[in-house]
C-alpha cells in the first residue's frame, strides 16, 4: 500500500538508526497502511482531509495494532505525534528520491499534547518494588534474576532497552558499565555496591556461556541460548509486583529511571551530572525529571522564597 516502504526502512538502516527505531517506524507506517486499506483509499488519493481522518482514527478505540490487527488501547497525544512524525519522515524520504507525494510533509500538523503532572512513587515504595522478586517469585533463580534487573535499573538510571542489551562481559567488577544508549550515544553508568552484589549473586548461578547478561529460563532453569530477557516480560513483571504491593502510583521500568533522577536531585545532585548519567542531549529534558517530585518543589519553595520568614 505504501510505495518504497522497504526502501525507506533500508535507508534508515544505512543512516545508522538503531534496530528499535527502525522497528518503530515500520510499525507506525503499517498502522497508516492498514488505515488506508480499511478506508479504502490509495496512497495517491491522500489529502489533508484524509490526514485529519487518520488523526481521529489514531485517538479512537477503533485503531488496529500494526502486528496482530487487534484493538489497541487509546493512544496518548505523545504516541499520536510519534506516528504522525513517522509519516512525515517517510514523505520526506519520498521527496528525496524524486517521488511524488500527495501531501506535503509540513502539511501534517501534530496534535496538541496534554501536560501531565509528573509522578514518581515514594522512595520507600520503589525500594519495596525492587525487593519484590525475592519475596513474590516462587522460583529462586527467577527471583534473583529479576531482583538483579530492578537493582541495576534503579542504581544506574538506564533505560530498559539498555538493560536487556547488556552482555556479561560489560560487568567487570568495577561497578562502572560502558553502554551505548538511545541514538547510539555512549556513556558510563555506575552500579551501587548493593546492585553489584545482586548481579554477582545472579551470575554465580549461571553455568552457561550465553553472552547476554539477563536471560530467560526454560525447563529446569537452563537459559535459552542466544536469547535475551525481553523488555515486555520485565515491564509485565513490574506491573504485577506493583499491583501485589498495592503501590497506587503508576510504576514502570521508566519510573525507576525517573525515580533515580528525582531522588538524586532531592539529595542535592547537580542537574548537569544527572544529565550525563541519563544520557540526555538536552538539560531541558533532564529538568523534567529532576523537578518532578512534589517534595522537591515544596522544599525548594520553603528554602528559597524571599519572604519565607515571618515578620
Amino acid at each position: 500500500m505504501l510505495p518504497h516502504l522497504e526502501d525507506f526502512l533500508l535507508y534508515l538502516k544505512t543512516q545508522n538508526y538503531s534496530e528499535e527505531t527502525i522497528y518503530n517506524y515500520d510499525r507506525d507506517l503499517r498502522v497508516f497502511s492498514r488505515f488506508l486499506e480499511d478506508f479504502p483509499i490509495t496512497f495517491s488519493e491522500i489529502d489533508k482531509k484524509i490526514i485529519n481522518e487518520y488523526k481521529a482514527y489514531l485517538i479512537s478505540r477503533d485503531r488496529r495494532t500494526a502486528i496482530k490487527n487487534e484493538e489497541g488501547e487509546q493512544l496518548a497525544s505523545f504516541s499520536v505525534n510519534r506516528m504522525l512524525s513517522s509519516l512525515r519522515s517517510y514523505l520526506k524520504y519520498l521527496i528525496e528520491i524524486d517521488e511524488k507525494v500527495p501531501v506535503a510533509p509540513e502539511a501534517i500538523k501534530l496534535v496538541k499534547t496534554e501536560r501531565k503532572h509528573a509522578k514518581v512513587a515514594e522512595l520507600e515504595d520503589l525500594v519495596r518494588l525492587i525487593e519484590a522478586p525475592s519475596i513474590l517469585e516462587k522460583k529462586p533463580e527467577i527471583g534473583l534474576r529479576n531482583r538483579a534487573c530492578l537493582e541495576v535499573l534503579f542504581a544506574t538510571g538506564m533505560r530498559i532497552s539498555e538493560l536487556v542489551s547488556l552482555n556479561r562481559d560489560q560487568i567487570d567488577g568495577s561497578g562502572r558499565i560502558f553502554i551505548r544508549g538511545k541514538g547510539k550515544k555512549e556513556r558510563f553508568v555506575y552500579l551501587t555496591s548493593r546492585a553489584q552484589k545482586y548481579v554477582e549473586e545472579y551470575l554465580a548461578t549461571r553455568k552457561d556461556t550465553v553472552p547476554a547478561l539477563f536471560v530467560p529460563y526454560r525447563g529446569k532453569g537452563a537459559p535459552k541460548r542466544t536469547k535475551r530477557l525481553s523488555a515486555n516480560y520485565l515491564q509485565a513483571k513490574i506491573k504485577s509486583y506493583r499491583e501485589k504491593l498495592r503501590i497506587n502510583v503508576p510504576t514502570s521500568a521508566h519510573s525507576l529511571r525517573h525515580g533515580f533522577a528525582t531522588y538524586l536531585a532531592e539529595a542535592g545532585a547537580s542537574p548537569a551530572a544527572i544529565q550525563i548519567l541519563l544520557g540526555h542531549e538536552s538539560l531541558e529534558t533532564t529538568t523534567r525529571y529532576v523537578h518532578a517530585s512534589d517534595r522537591f518543589a515544596e522544599e525548594t519553595h520553603h528554602k528559597f522564597h524571599p519572604l519565607k520568614e515571618a515578620k
